[in-house]
């Protein structure tokens, strides 16, 4: 009789242990606490490991850090201790390949501290990865207001002479040692010494493994075409998706696991880090008066429903324009069912209650979002085929 009631127990036991192994693990949280005053009520669906929160104080290079960002959840993801990566010495090459780019086209190209989530993926193929202890690149809270300046003008006086100096390049990266460091050729890390390639080798990133995406229709669906966003200064490539495949990636790399780095227009009046939200009302939020503005950051709004046509528009009409890169780190839904995604910034952790992160409603990445990089393998194989990546 013992054995048979020990058996029912362990029976009882393994089947509890299946059935919440078969139960999506789902967890109820505020995450690190909604902005005071909130009604809003998040469910976490899925939420990806990530590094600490960073701050790009006064520099333009949001592209740099969310990448990193991303690269660092794809270390931790592939089974890697949690690293962290230097910012800088992405920022420090990317301006080396801008001015060599702005002085051949004789200053008729854009040089400013903005980039794409392919430039970070170009400059570690090309310059290879080091960690933050490496190159810290000068000030913990960085300002490149000067460098930006300084680099320009110097760059402006180069193109003048009738002919190029043979020190142009020598004077450019002099001024880049001065602010941000002179580059490391080798470095220790935990013990082991490594150059820039030999750590990109060990980190087991390959730059081949990631691919940008976006969604209009001025171009055939399903071909790579040049993004037209100022910062796009090389004239990086994305593939062309429509909108409910272009969502569809996201999910599915969320789902299993995998980080998005994202790049968005952050200008919308219904955009608001500091309340830790960004939606999409049905009701226009650029007649709202500041009462309604903040009843909707407080309490769940209907929203719009976003087509491939309104997107097209606000692309075309100047309305949505290229203007912040951010790592969406999970997804969740609200207490009506909406379903939002969760997003690391990189504005530190005290501009919000939830210490440097905010939830985005999925219409408003939808319509707001101008192109995403993601890992290749996170992309569904219907459409990695359609694009030619299988």
């Amino acid at each position: 009789m013992k054995k048979i009631k020990l058996l029912l127990i362990a029976s009882a036991l393994i089947n509890n242990v299946n059935a919440q192994e078969m139960t999506p693990k789902v967890k109820t949280t505020d995450f690190s606490t909604n902005h005071k005053g909130s009604k809003y009520q998040f469910t976490v669906v899925k939420d990806i490991t990530c590094t600490d929160v960073k701050n790009q104080n006064h520099t333009g290079t949001c592209w740099a850090y969310s990448s990193e960002s991303f690269l660092e959840s794809e270390l931790i993801r592939m089974g890697k201790p949690k690293m962290d990566l230097s910012e800088m010495w992405i920022v420090r090459n990317a301006y080396l390949e801008r001015a060599l780019n702005y002085v051949r086209r004789q200053g008729k190209a854009q040089f400013e501290e903005g980039g794409e989530p392919h430039d970070v993926i170009n400059i570690v193929r090309k310059y290879g990865l080091v960690p933050e202890s490496a190159y810290p690149g000068g000030n913990e809270k960085p300002n490149h207001s000067e460098l930006s300046a300084v680099l320009r003008a110097y760059l402006d006086a180069v193109i003048k002479q009738p002919k190029l100096s043979d020190h142009w390049l020598e004077g450019f990266n002099g001024i880049l040692d001065a602010y941000l460091g002179k580059k490391t050729d080798s470095f220790i890390y935990q013990d082991k010494t490594y150059n820039p390639m030999s750590f990109l080798q060990y980190s087991g990133i390959n730059p081949d493994d990631y691919v940008e995406f976006s969604s209009f229709t001025h171009h055939p669906f399903y071909k790579p075409f040049t993004i037209e966003v100022a910062d796009n200064w090389d004239n990086g490539q994305v593939y062309n998706v429509p909108l409910d495949e272009f969502t569809s990636i996201i999910d599915n790399s969320i789902d299993k696991g995998y980080s998005v780095e994202w790049a968005s227009d952050v200008s919308e009046k219904s955009f608001s880090f500091r309340n830790g939200i960004a939606i999409i009302p049905a009701a226009d939020a650029d007649t709202m008066q500041k009462p309604a503005l903040d009843s909707m950051f407080n309490n769940p709004v209907k929203e719009m429903t976003i087509t491939q046509d309104l997107r097209q528009k606000a692309f075309d009409n100047l309305s949505t324009t290229d203007d912040h890169g951010m790592h969406i780190i999970g997804s969740a839904k609200d207490q009506t069912g909406t379903p939002y995604y969760i997003v690391k910034n990189s504005w530190g952790t005290d501009r919000n209650d939830m210490k440097g992160y905010f939830f985005c409603s999925k219409a408003y990445f939808q319509y707001k979002t101008t192109c995403v990089l993601v890992n290749k393998n996170a992309v569904p194989l219907a459409i990695a085929k359609k694009v030619g990546l299988k």
